[in-house]
């Protein structure tokens, strides 16, 4: 496991009451540890509390879409846990579906909608370039996500 997830998750549980084996996903932001240290410090500050990622990533790792109340630790660019998220809300559809309010969410560049599109364009772009499969604007759904942070408790923020 990575770095300090067991531990981060056992406190959590236990002061929170939650199942033990209901942790979901260990994720890193972005593609880069700048850029999951970047995003993650958005996570902190309150700023980012949505998230976007294209639905086959979880088809082609078997892994199950997030779901309303599962939780799942965020790492920094290092692998090392730093903090428990739930998510509160997903919704799926193409690129072009998101909204100026999920572009806010996000917590990313001037927070419009415009530099939203154009910056997850780019980034979904360079993650399959290199495949047999690029990304299909009109196809491809994303998962569009919002999550609550909710440990540690110097950083958790109430819905």
């Amino acid at each position: 496991m990575v770095d300090g997830v067991q531990a981060l998750w056992q406190a959590y549980c236990e002061a929170a009451g939650e199942d033990p084996s209901s942790l979901g996903a260990v994720e890193r932001f972005g593609d880069s540890a700048e850029m999951a240290n970047e995003l993650l410090g958005l996570v902190l500050a309150g700023t980012k509390t949505a998230t976007a990622g294209l639905a086959r990533d979880y088809a082609e790792t078997g892994e199950p879409l997030p779901e309303p109340g599962g939780h799942w630790i965020a790492v920094d660019g290092h692998g090392v846990a730093r903090c428990v998220l739930r998510t509160v809300e997903i919704r799926l559809g193409t690129l072009g579906t998101v909204d100026e309010d999920f572009a806010r969410d996000e917590g990313e560049g001037d927070r419009s909608c415009a530099w939203w599109l154009d910056a997850h364009r780019q980034f979904f772009v360079r993650q399959y370039e290199h495949t047999e499969r690029p990304l299909d604007e009109e196809q491809d759904e994303v998962v569009f996500e919002r999550f609550q942070l909710v440990w540690p408790p110097g950083w958790a923020r109430k819905p």
